[in-house]
């Protein structure tokens, strides 16, 4: 949590220390408070003058424009999991699991994780990481960070949902079109070297 603090906290500071051009994007755990987050990064972008910064967050992720006649960058915002619900970075990859409801493997993770007797050394909110983890555990290479199980593709970057992120990354950032580049794990990958 100091992490997340800590960007909220600097988030005013790395907006006005832009130069004209530039672009910045952050990707946030939702955690258990999304309109919480939200309200405080919009507060933010308001205050430092950005007046398209919607109530809510766009489901296909925030790009805010700078007023004109400033030096303010481009904004993008990315609620993770999906900017509709609560949630983490690992309740975005479990989106990415191959034919996770008719995985028996995943679904016994998720049983197995489930039955944890007495109380789970995790606290509720982290059950999702508790789930991913110890599905890559089970994988052929067990324990592969989340970036090269999307390589091994443990995880799926064609999945519905890393259509949404890559959407975003390509309007925040200005991607090159995926008809001239095709799509690959390598566009996932790359978007999600900056996620915590």
């Amino acid at each position: 949590m100091k992490g997340v603090e800590n960007l909220l906290e600097s988030f005013p500071v790395r907006l006005k220390a832009s130069q004209e051009g530039d672009i910045l994007g952050v990707v946030l755990d939702a955690d258990t408070n999304l309109a919480g987050r939200w309200q405080s990064l919009r507060n933010h972008l308001r205050a430092a003058g950005y007046t398209n910064v919607p109530d809510a967050p766009d489901p296909a992720g925030t790009v805010c424009e700078p007023p004109q006649d400033t030096l303010l960058p481009r904004a993008g915002i990315w609620l993770m999991p999906d900017n509709r619900t609560t949630g983490m970075l690992e309740d975005f990859l479990r989106l990415l699991v191959p034919h996770a409801k008719e995985s028996a493997l995943f679904r016994h993770a998720e049983t197995s994780i489930a039955a944890i007797p007495g109380t789970p050394p995790f606290i509720p909110a982290h059950r999702s990481k508790a789930l991913m983890h110890t599905w890559l555990a089970w994988q052929e290479e067990p324990g592969k960070p989340f970036g090269t199980a999307i390589t091994a593709k443990y995880l799926d970057p064609n999945a519905p949902q890393a259509d949404v992120f890559i959407g975003w990354l390509e309007r925040l950032f200005g991607g090159c079109p995926r008809e001239k580049a095709g799509r690959s794990s390598r566009h996932l990958r790359r978007g999600c070297a900056s996620l915590p």
